[in-house]
C-alpha cells in the first residue's frame, strides 16, 4: 500500500487533468465538424478516441525512460528516427504532396517525423548537458562549437524531411533547437546576431516576394512557391484559390462572436476543419469564451512544464522541458495564427485538439516525456531517503 501511494504521488495530475480537459474539447470540436461536413464518412470522433487510447499507453512507456535511460539511448533513438525518415522516402505513401506516411497495420497511417520531433528534443539535450559538462567555462570557442554540434546533429533529419516535403516540421524543428538555444549557456553576444541575421533574411525574403518576385524568378524560384506569402499578406487577391481557405476560416471564426452559436450550428463549410481548421469550429461554436478558455489551457500547459523545470532543476531536464514547451507553443501560435490570418498556412496542427493520430502521439510522447521527470525524479529521492534510513 505504502509502495502504490508513492508512486500516486509521483505523478503529475495537473498535467494529467489540463490534458483531459483538452482531449474532450477535441473530441466535441471533431464531432461538430463533422455535422458541419456532410462529405466526411469516416467516424472521426471514434478514431480519435482510439489515438488517446493508443497515445495513453505511449505515454505509461515514456514514463519508463529515467535520467539514465534517456541519457544512454539518447543516440540510438536518434539512428531510430532517421531510419524511419528513410524508409518513409523510399516506401512511405504521397498524401497531397507529400510523401510523408507510411501504413501501420490496425492503426492505419503515421507520420514519423512527429515522433522525430520528439527524438530530437532528447537528442539536443543529450549533446547540450555533455558540452557543458566538459566545458564548464563558457567561451566563445565552445559556444560556437556547441552550435556546430546542434547543426550537425539537426542537418540530417531536417533535409530527411524536406525531401519529403514538410515545410511546417522543418519550421517546429527550428522552433524547438531556437529555444535550447537560449537556455543552453550560449553567450548573447552570439545569440543576438544569429537571430538578426535570420529575421533580417527572413524579413528581406519577404518583401522580395512581395515586391520583386522577378528578382527571385532569375535565382531560380517558381512563382507558385510565393502563393503562400502573397496569400496570407492578402488573400482577397485570390478568394476562389489560395486565399480560399483562410478567408473562410476568419468568417467561421468572426461569426461565433462573443459567446458562440452553439455545437454543431456553423454552416460555412471549411476543408479540413476536424484537422489544421479544428479552431474555426471552435471559434464558430463556442465563439471568442470559447477559444479563450482553449488558450488558456494552453498556457496552464506551458506553466505546468515550465514548472516540472524549475522544481527538479536539473539541467538535462530543463533542457527538455524548454524543447516541449517551444514545439507545443510554435503548434498552437502558428495554427491559431493561420486560422485568423496573422500568419501562413503550413498545414500545422493544434495539439491535442486536431483529428490526427500521428500529431497526437507525438504530442502525447512529449508529455509523457514531462512526466517522466516528475515521475522518476521523486523515485530517486525516495530512494536516497530510504538508503539514508537505512
Amino acid at each position: 500500500m505504502n509502495q502504490q501511494n508513492k508512486m500516486a504521488g509521483r505523478i503529475d495530475y495537473g498535467i494529467v487533468l489540463t490534458l483531459m480537459l483538452l482531449c474532450i474539447i477535441s473530441l466535441i470540436s471533431i464531432y461538430s465538424a463533422q455535422l458541419t461536413n456532410e462529405q466526411y464518412n469516416a467516424n472521426f470522433v471514434v478514431k480519435q478516441g482510439v489515438w488517446y487510447v493508443v497515445s495513453t499507453f505511449a505515454i505509461i512507456v515514456m514514463m519508463q525512460l529515467d535520467y539514465e535511460k534517456l541519457t544512454k539511448w539518447a543516440y540510438y533513438f536518434y539512428v531510430f528516427g532517421l531510419l524511419t525518415l528513410i524508409f518513409v522516402l523510399m516506401f512511405g505513401r504521397e498524401v497531397k504532396g507529400a510523401k510523408s506516411w507510411i501504413i501501420i497495420p490496425f492503426l492505419g497511417s503515421i507520420q514519423p517525423s512527429e515522433i522525430v520531433k520528439v527524438i530530437m528534443i532528447i537528442v539536443l539535450a543529450r549533446v547540450i548537458m555533455s558540452h557543458n559538462k566538459k566545458h564548464q567555462i563558457h567561451t566563445v570557442k565552445y559556444d560556437f562549437l556547441l552550435l556546430i554540434k546542434m547543426a550537425l546533429i539537426m542537418l540530417p533529419p531536417m533535409a530527411l524531411i524536406m525531401l519529403q516535403p514538410d515545410l511546417g516540421t522543418a519550421l517546429v524543428f527550428i522552433a524547438i533547437a531556437s529555444g535550447m538555444i537560449l537556455v543552453s549557456g550560449i553567450s548573447w553576444k552570439i545569440i543576438v546576431p544569429i537571430f538578426g541575421s535570420i529575421f533580417t533574411v527572413g524579413a528581406a525574403a519577404i518583401w522580395m516576394v512581395i515586391n520583386h518576385q522577378s528578382w527571385l524568378i532569375k535565382l531560380g524560384f517558381k512563382p507558385y512557391q510565393f502563393e503562400r506569402i502573397t496569400t496570407w499578406i492578402n488573400p482577397e487577391t485570390d478568394p476562389q484559390g489560395g486565399g480560399y481557405q483562410v478567408l473562410r476560416a476568419m468568417t467561421a471564426i468572426g461569426s461565433g462572436q462573443i459567446s458562440g452559436n452553439g455545437a454543431g450550428y456553423n454552416a460555412i463549410s471549411i476543408p479540413e476543419n476536424h484537422n489544421d481548421f479544428i479552431f474555426t469550429v471552435i471559434g464558430g461554436d463556442y465563439g471568442f469564451i470559447g477559444a479563450s478558455i482553449l488558450l488558456a489551457l494552453y498556457f496552464l500547459l506551458i506553466y505546468q512544464i515550465i514548472r516540472v523545470a524549475l522544481d527538479i532543476n536539473v539541467p538535462f531536464y530543463s533542457y527538455i522541458c524548454t524543447g516541449v514547451v517551444m514545439m507545443l507553443m510554435f503548434h498552437v501560435l502558428e495554427n491559431v495564427g493561420m486560422n485568423i490570418g496573422l500568419l501562413p498556412i503550413t498545414g500545422i496542427p493544434l495539439p491535442f485538439v486536431s483529428y490526427g493520430g500521428s500529431a497526437l502521439l507525438g504530442n502525447m510522447m512529449a508529455l509523457g516525456l514531462i512526466l517522466s521527470i516528475r515521475f522518476n525524479y521523486q523515485k530517486s529521492m525516495f530512494t536516497a531517503r530510504e538508503r539514508k534510513a537505512e
